[in-house]
């Protein structure tokens, strides 16, 4: 099994579209094993969105994902990054394959719902980001 991180993000806790997009990760088979809604801080989300510092949204980046709660998740299936990236679809929701979370919910580029690691390397320092060990439950199912 791997895991890997989502947050749902303000743009989508704002819309009252948590439940739709918990549905859509599990029906597509994904184990939830740690939850938490919190507000991060500008200092939290400087730290998390820390490898884009150089970019040129990264400040906007965080004034957003700072606007509102957000729902950290802890998830758990075979190929799970992989599997949660497919499921999430193109940053850009314009690009994003029909059926995926940001083509069906996302606003725009960068209100676009939904974050995923991009790695199994990154998903494990992003989970340790929002989670201790014992606070994900694994092998619910």
């Amino acid at each position: 099994m791997e895991r890997t991180l989502a947050i749902i993000k303000p743009d989508a806790t704002k819309r009252n579209l948590i439940g739709a997009i918990l549905k859509k990760i599990e029906e597509a088979g994904f184990t939830i094993i740690g939850t938490k809604m919190l507000r991060l801080s500008k200092e939290q989300a400087e730290s998390f969105y820390v490898v884009h510092k150089e970019r040129p949204f990264f400040n906007s980046l965080v004034e957003f994902m700072t606007s509102g709660p957000v729902v950290a998740l802890a998830l758990e299936k075979e190929n799970a990054v992989a599997d949660l990236r497919k499921l999430m679809g193109a940053t850009n929701p314009e690009e994003a394959e029909e059926g995926t979370i940001r083509k069906e919910f996302a606003i725009n580029i960068e209100q676009n719902s939904i974050h995923g690691s991009d790695s199994p390397e990154n998903a494990q320092r992003e989970l340790y980001f929002f989670f201790s060990e014992a606070e994900l439950i694994a092998g619910t199912r």
